[in-house]
């Protein structure tokens, strides 16, 4: 598939972090369903979507979006508490909560309900790919990904595209080109066994290992660390303060 054949995306599992995803297509011109549980997921998706700090309108009010496109974007997101209608998808975006065996059990329904020649992604924030795809067909395999956002999706520019061996090259180009055209710096990742985190997760969870070590062995303070990343490396925040995170506060 190329991304010339991208008409429909749909994001299953909403609140911030899929509403997030779905908001970023929706900008970029793409028509979006977005898969939730029940209506009260599906209400806090679209508040969030909406109304929320990092909404569409709220993109109006900073300048970011113009209020024709606002409107435009709005019309091409539809949500939806059934999985049935995810069927016509040529692109399926995960983004449930992280849980191998969650995750495993949404790709093993939707294998069965969604066109076959359709590709699909997980947001998981580290898990290997192969194994969140373990249980959907060998042909869909090769139209398997992962597909790692930060949050709030909507400001932050990376994702990490993460490629199996059973990855078709065509399949990761497209998903490469989705991720671009909403606006985002990709950078590529190579599926590996045994790891956990990509490349973001991976490498930050070593840093604070590290930083831990220090402040335990009492050669900085925890204050003192933190200061050193925020002034030093311009981070908006360090190991030990306040971080924020999915729903919260940055």
């Amino acid at each position: 598939m190329k991304l010339d054949d991208v008409k429909l995306i749909g994001v299953v599992g909403g609140g911030v972090m899929g509403g997030g995803i779905a908001q970023s297509y929706a900008v970029a011109g793409f028509n979006v369903i977005v898969q939730d549980i029940n209506d009260e997921a599906i209400e806090k998706t679209r508040q969030a979507m909406f109304e929320g700090k990092w909404s569409i309108k709220r993109s109006v009010e900073v300048g970011k979006l113009k209020f024709d496109d606002c409107v435009a974007a709005m019309n091409r997101v539809r949500l939806t508490t059934k999985q049935q209608d995810l069927k016509d998808c040529d692109i399926i975006v995960e983004a449930v909560p992280e849980k191998l065996d969650l995750k495993q059990q949404v790709f093993k329904t939707l294998d069965g309900i969604v066109k076959p020649e359709a590709i699909f992604a997980s947001n998981t924030s580290g898990f290997v790919i192969q194994e969140v795809a373990q249980d959907v067909s060998e042909s869909r395999k090769t139209r398997f990904v992962g597909m790692h956002y930060s949050n709030p999706v909507t400001t932050m520019r990376m994702c990490e595209v993460i490629y199996t061996p059973q990855s078709a090259d065509e399949n990761v180009q497209a998903i490469r080109d989705l991720a671009e055209k909403s606006g985002k710096v990709v950078s590529m990742v190579k599926d590996t066994p045994g790891t956990y985190g990509f490349l973001l997760n991976r490498i930050f969870a070593a840093a604070a290992r590290e930083a831990r070590a220090i402040a335990e062995a009492g050669i900085a303070t925890r204050e003192d660390i933190d200061k050193a990343m925020i002034t030093g490396r311009n981070w908006p925040a360090g190991f030990f303060g306040s971080r924020g995170g999915i729903g919260k506060e940055w």
